[in-house]
């Protein structure tokens, strides 16, 4: 892509995707969507405690990477991890059983909504410390490009992030030393509760910096599974060719507050509005109609999902929160605390 180039999805271009991607596409949001609305019912049902962040809206990024992304690819993502965990593989009892603090949890209960991490499916963790995986993301990449396995770490974080040292360092680096990483901008204008735009001297906090680093400024509609498809297709592409890092900025929006504390009342109702017209779901939905994937298909994946989210909230609500005899464990490199004692 040239510098500042946006994608978007146009009608007719259906042939460099093709019906079985797309369905792919579809089934990864809708696994996203109800997964997260699941989420929020068992928050309000006092069954997850804390906090959590949701990805309702932004589920186009999380599916597209995912679809794209090979098997042994990693993924690091930030405190709202739930949807780039699962879109790799992560089984919903999994998710939903650690979000629930139980036995059955991809972390045994322990790490909750902030910390979620399957490294058997390429997600190596949800990190709370803003920009703190992106370093992390890169020294995957080195030792990729190392053992030259052809492996491409993706680096996902919000777009208050651009604003850390780390972001700018990462970044440096990754393209000083030509590593197969893709950093993903999800850009939802809010940092919290702050509009990005107020405290970031440029328009695309991501994209307007990028050419510092030599790169590309690329920006997406975060909301388009096909152009973050074809945005994710193109970078790791690149990266498996020895060529380096990219830098993506997918514009998004959240369709609630930056947490489940936070109603949001802060956003402008017509922005909400706005947004909200461009959910991603139906979106897709009438696009895959109007590319003649027929209906009842698309229903029959949106029951297939809803009943396995059903499934999957049963089965966490019936394990056991973990012992405390595992308090220790999973601490020290040693699994216990002893040899510091």
């Amino acid at each position: 892509m040239s510098p500042r180039t946006k994608t978007k999805a146009t009608s007719g271009r259906n042939d460099d995707i093709g019906e079985a991607t797309r369905l792919g596409l579809w089934r990864q949001c809708l696994e996203v969507r109800h997964l997260e609305k699941r989420a929020y019912d068992l928050f309000l049902q006092n069954l997850i405690k804390g906090t959590s962040h949701l990805s309702l809206g932004q589920e186009a990024v999380a599916a597209g990477f995912g679809v794209a992304m090979r098997k042994d690819d990693w993924s690091f993502c930030t405190y709202r991890g739930h949807a780039h965990t699962l879109v790799r593989g992560a089984s919903m009892t999994g998710v939903l059983g650690e979000l629930m603090g139980r036995e059955c949890g991809l972390l045994g209960g322990k790490g909750g909504s902030m910390h979620l991490t399957s490294v058997e499916h390429g997600a190596m963790g949800s990190y709370a410390i803003i920009g703190a995986h992106l370093p992390i993301a890169i020294g995957a990449a080195w030792s990729a490009q190392y053992r030259g396995t052809d492996q491409v770490a993706v680096c996902f974080f919000g777009d208050g992030t651009t604003n850390i040292g780390a972001f700018h360092e990462a970044l440096n680096m990754a393209t000083v030393w030509t590593l197969p990483v893709v950093f993903v901008c999800e850009n939802n204008l809010y940092m919290e509760y702050t509009p990005i735009g107020e405290v970031t001297a440029v328009e695309h906090p991501a994209a307007d910096r990028a050419g510092a680093y030599g790169l590309p400024g690329i920006i997406v509609d975060g909301n388009d599974p096909d152009a973050v498809f074809r945005a994710a297709r193109e970078a790791l592409a690149k990266a498996r060719a020895g060529e380096g890092p990219s830098l993506i900025e997918a514009k998004t929006y959240r369709h609630s507050g930056h947490s489940r504390a936070d109603p949001g009342k802060y956003r402008p109702d017509e922005e909400v509005k706005a947004w909200l017209a461009r959910d991603p779901i139906p979106m897709y939905r009438k696009r895959l109609l109007d590319f003649g994937v027929k209906e009842a298909v698309l229903d029959a994946i949106d029951a297939e999902t809803r009943a396995a989210v059903d499934a999957a909230t049963e089965a966490a609500k019936a394990s056991p929160e973990p012992a405390l005899a595992v308090i220790e464990r999973d601490v020290w490199a040693d699994g216990g605390a002893s040899w510091r004692n």
